[in-house]
């Protein structure tokens, strides 16, 4: 059993690996399989054909993309125990972490590759990436307008005017590192977008007393 995990293991690793660089339609079976080391044949015991591995590949960012996020349940206490800006910045920090590890960066690339002509991708761009932090932000800002650590604006339209530019922001930084170019650029614009946008929602404390 060890030695069949570990086979599969090693196939998607592989698959995750050539993916990412070439596309899905751009490698075969035999690629796959003369990178593991093992015979086209003995692919078929771990999945059933390459849309299966795409699938599994696709279910893999999914569970990785939603640790970036904390449980909703525990936003308020989390939220009552922080600033804002420690809130901001550690939710910032914890995504690129998630971002620069080694798979995850690859897993970020199929995604961006194959979202125009899968659907699966494209459902877990629209929905996970985007609609599911979208929805997210919208829970923390209600809760920070509650607490009022903020401005008392719509939470939705917060959550857009925050995430978008970021959206944006995250996609050129990948880019780089694809291409293995400084990203210090961009990751300070990152950072100041995230202060500007606070300086500008967050509550004067000294009105408050």
């Amino acid at each position: 059993m060890t030695n069949i995990n570990t086979t599969k293991d090693k196939i998607l690793e592989v698959a995750i690996d050539l993916f990412s660089h070439k596309g899905y339609s751009g490698v075969s079976i035999r690629e796959i399989t003369r990178e593991v080391g093992i015979k086209e044949s003995s692919l078929y015991n771990h999945f059933k054909n390459k849309d299966e591995i795409i699938t599994t590949i696709f279910e893999l960012f999914r569970n990785e993309f939603a640790k970036t996020l904390p449980p909703t349940e525990l936003l308020e206490d989390i939220l009552k125990n922080s600033t804002i800006q420690q809130f901001f910045e550690k939710g910032f920090e914890n995504f690129k972490e998630h971002i620069d590890h080694p798979k995850n960066e690859k897993l970020w690339r199929i995604i961006y590759i194959e979202h125009y002509r899968n659907s699966i991708a494209r459902e877990l761009f629209l929905n996970d990436i985007i609609k599911n932090t979208l929805s997210f932000l919208e829970i923390v800002f209600e809760i920070l307008i509650m607490q009022k650590k903020i401005k008392p604006l719509r939470p939705s339209l917060l959550a857009a005017e925050y995430q978008y530019p970021m959206f944006s922001m995250l996609a050129e930084y990948n880019m780089l590192r694809f291409d293995q170019k400084d990203t210090s650029e961009i990751e300070n614009k990152m950072k100041e977008h995230v202060e500007f946008f606070l300086d500008t929602v967050r509550v004067d404390e000294s009105t408050q007393k």
